[in-house]
């Protein structure tokens, strides 16, 4: 832990820290918090961005009018995509993977990647998805946060995406976090199928302890609670996270600040300790991930030798995969059915499967959905996913 922490629990203790250090301290945590809330704010209002080449504004607009939303629409899953130096390529497969029409992206690489890795990136999203320049959904963040995972820059990163999913496209219901290693197991055409029974005021949270019992201070929250960083959060939560109406997230933000991996800690806190969101709580993060030891910190990394369990295991993504990995190919052509280098084709695809010819670069009714065969068993899985909620203690609800 750093030296804030630890002085914190000291003067706490009686030791340490005399009092007027001690009131020295927290004052400086609580206006680094509010600088970091002001900062978010900005960013909400001015949301920086690589444009992306796009088609005439009138076809934008007609394209864009014709997806619906609201409550009668199939959801709209706004995806946060991240990566570091050198993950320019595989974010643009992961793009692929998961990209439709009717959902918005943000891809973030981070700044420790050079600027014309970031512009190739961009460059290749509209090359290879042509969709994109008429709906407008993707957006490649141009001033990105710092490269390292680790300290209050990876959750930085991820609160400030949220905020630009929030200003470009307010109208999403599910805000999901991916990394570079992650692959889809399903399209998303299953996926948008089988989330059209879910109650839309859920949220997908992994976490192994009772992190709803009290308001921990910084170290017990790094000693008590193991959480999975990747995360599925309904719309109304993260404008609760950005906007802060209550103190609650500003003062855990404050806390988790001073944390090493505060991703693995911040939205699973302040959602369970919330009167409003813990009671629509879900303790599963929707991911394959294989476990061969438990006392392992980070999973091993997946083959082909997993494929099977993996596929049977109906979860809609798994992690972590290496780059370029044959499993990967294995996945789009079984699984995905993507074809050459474009987008998994779904209904939404209206053009003619050809050698030479990508059957999404023509489109049709982006509101309907067809599921194939692997959404029975993602059907299966939220299912038996949403009955352990219920029944299970090993949650924050109340």
């Amino acid at each position: 832990m750093g030296t804030g922490t630890g002085g914190a629990r000291g003067g706490a203790g009686g030791g340490g820290l005399v009092p007027g250090e001690r009131w020295w301290r927290v004052l400086f945590l609580a206006l680094a918090s509010v600088s970091f809330l002001i900062s978010l704010i900005l960013l909400f209002l001015s949301a920086p961005r690589l444009r992306l080449p796009g088609v005439a504004p009138s076809a934008s607009a007609s394209a864009a009018s014709a997806v619906r939303r609201g409550p009668d629409a199939p959801p709209c899953l706004a995806y946060l995509l991240i990566g570091a130096r050198g993950d320019g390529r595989r974010l643009l497969r992961l793009l692929l993977a998961v990209y439709h029409p009717r959902n918005r992206y943000v891809l973030h690489l981070s700044a420790d990647a050079p600027d014309d890795e970031r512009q190739s990136l961009a460059a290749g999203v509209v090359a290879a998805a042509p969709a994109v320049g008429a709906f407008e959904n993707v957006a490649v963040v141009g001033n990105p946060t710092a490269g390292t995972p680790v300290g209050s820059s990876g959750l930085a990163g991820t609160l400030r995406a949220a905020a630009v999913l929030l200003r470009l496209h307010p109208d999403w219901d599910w805000f999901l976090t991916l990394n570079a290693a992650d692959y889809p197991l399903v399209t998303q055409d299953d996926l948008i199928h089988v989330l059209s029974s879910v109650p839309r005021d859920l949220n997908f949270i992994d976490h192994t302890s009772n992190i709803g019992s009290k308001v921990y201070g910084p170290s017990d929250l790094a000693n008590n609670i193991s959480c999975s960083p990747w995360v599925i959060l309904n719309r109304q939560f993260i404008e609760y996270c950005i906007l802060a109406w209550e103190n609650l997230p500003r003062i855990l933000l404050m806390y988790f600040n001073n944390i090493i991996q505060p991703q693995e800690g911040y939205f699973h806190s302040v959602i369970c300790n919330s009167l409003e969101f813990r009671n629509f709580t879900v303790n599963n993060d929707l991911r394959f991930i294989l476990r061969e030891d438990p006392a392992q910190k980070d999973p091993p990394f997946l083959n082909r030798e997993h494929y099977g369990q993996m596929v049977d295991s109906g979860a809609p993504f798994a992690r972590p995969f290496r780059e370029n990995d044959p499993l990967l190919d294995q996945i789009d052509g079984n699984v995905l059915k993507r074809w050459s280098n474009g987008p998994v084709p779904g209904a939404w695809c209206s053009g003619r499967k050809r050698w030479f010819s990508d059957p999404c670069s023509q489109w049709g009714d982006v509101n309907i959905v067809r599921p194939g065969p692997h959404a029975v068993k993602l059907h299966q899985y939220v299912n038996r996913t949403l009955d352990e909620a219920k029944s299970s203690s090993n949650t924050c609800r109340r």
